[in-house]
C-alpha cells in the first residue's frame, strides 16, 4: 500500500511541475498545457481522493469501503481525463481537429464513465476533518439539491441534455468561437465533460436505477445513434464546417476537409463502438441477474 501510495503521489506532484502556458506558440511535440482552470481541480481532486482512500483503508482494512476496482476506475479515470486536457493532445486539438474531437471523445466515454463507477465523493469525504464529513455528505440528502440532482440524473433528461450539449457545441456559428476564445473553449469542455457525468450517472447509479437495465441499455443506444448521425454529416459533408480549425490541417498532411472526415469517423465509430459495447455488457448484466432472479438495478458490478 505505502508503495502505490507513494507512486500516486509521485505521479500528482510530476503533473504540477510548470508547463507551456495554453495557446503557447511553440510548435514542439513535448508541448504541455498549463491551466489553472484545468490544472488545479485535478490537483485538488487527486490529492483528496488519495488522502481519503489511504485514511479509509488504514482505518477500516485495505480494499474495505472503497474496493480495489473502484480505486482503479478513480485512477484510470483521472489520468485519461488528465492527459486528455494537459497532454501534447490538448495542444494538437488546437490545430488538429482529429485530435480536437479525440480529446473530447476520451471525456465524455472514457473518463466520465470511469469516475461513475469509481464512485469517489467517498474516499473525498474522508479527506476532510471527521467533524465535517456527516454535513458536507449529508448535502445530498437535503430536499432542495436531492430533488434536482434526481431531476438531473433521470436517463430520458440527462440522456437530452447531453445530446443538447454535444449538436450545440458543433454549431458551426459556436463552435468557431471556441477556437479564438480560452474561456469559451474551456466551457465547451465543462459542458462535455459535466453533461456526460450526469449520463452516465443516470445510467449506472442514478435516482431511476430501479428502472432496471432496459431504459439504460436502450438510451445508450439513443446516444449513439444521435452522435454517430453527428459523425456522418461531418464526414460525408462537401464543406468544412470549421475553417479556424483548418488552418494547419496541411501542416499535418491533410486537407481541412480530410481532417473534418477523421474526425467525424472519429465520432461516429469509436465512439459508437464504446456506447454499443457498454449497452452489450448492461444487456449482459440484465440477463445473467434475471436468470438467478436478482434485483434487476445496476449496482456495483
Amino acid at each position: 500500500m505505502r508503495t502505490v501510495t507513494t507512486g500516486l503521489a509521485l505521479l500528482v506532484w510530476l503533473w504540477a511541475r510548470p508547463a507551456l502556458a495554453h495557446g503557447d506558440g511553440s510548435w514542439s511535440a513535448g508541448t504541455w498545457t498549463y491551466d489553472p482552470k484545468v490544472v488545479i481541480p485535478l490537483y485538488v481532486s487527486a490529492i483528496l481522493y488519495l488522502v481519503g482512500t489511504w485514511r479509509l483503508w488504514r482505518r477500516a482494512g485495505h480494499g474495505r469501503g472503497i474496493r480495489h476496482w473502484q480505486a482503479a476506475c478513480f485512477w484510470l479515470g483521472w489520468i485519461t481525463l488528465a492527459l486528455g486536457l494537459t497532454s501534447p493532445l490538448h495542444w494538437l486539438g488546437e490545430r488538429l481537429f482529429t485530435a480536437h474531437m479525440i480529446e473530447h471523445e476520451i471525456l465524455m466515454t472514457i473518463s466520465a464513465p470511469l469516475f461513475v463507477l469509481a464512485r469517489p465523493i467517498g474516499g473525498i469525504l474522508w479527506a476532510l476533518p471527521a467533524r465535517w464529513r456527516g454535513s458536507v455528505g449529508g448535502l445530498a440528502r437535503v430536499r432542495p439539491l436531492a430533488k434536482p440532482w434526481c431531476a438531473l440524473t433521470d436517463p430520458l433528461a440527462a440522456t437530452i441534455l447531453h445530446g443538447i450539449a454535444l449538436w450545440v457545441w458543433h454549431m458551426p456559428a459556436l463552435y468557431n468561437l471556441v477556437l479564438v476564445h480560452s474561456g469559451i473553449h474551456w466551457l465547451q469542455h465543462v459542458s462535455f465533460f459535466g453533461t456526460a457525468l450526469l449520463f452516465w450517472q443516470a445510467l449506472l447509479r442514478g435516482c431511476a436505477r430501479e428502472r432496471g437495465f432496459g431504459p439504460a441499455i436502450f438510451y445508450l443506444f439513443a446516444t449513439a445513434l444521435h452522435s454517430g448521425v453527428l459523425g456522418i454529416l461531418l464526414t460525408i459533408s462537401r464543406s468544412v464546417w470549421y475553417p479556424g480549425q483548418a488552418l494547419f490541417a496541411a501542416e499535418w498532411g491533410l486537407t481541412p476537409l480530410e481532417d473534418q472526415q477523421l474526425a467525424g469517423l472519429v465520432m461516429w465509430v469509436p465512439a459508437g463502438v464504446i456506447y454499443a459495447v457498454a449497452a452489450l455488457a448492461l444487456a449482459g448484466l440484465w440477463i445473467a441477474r434475471a436468470g438467478r432472479g436478482g434485483a434487476y438495478a445496476v449496482s456495483a458490478p
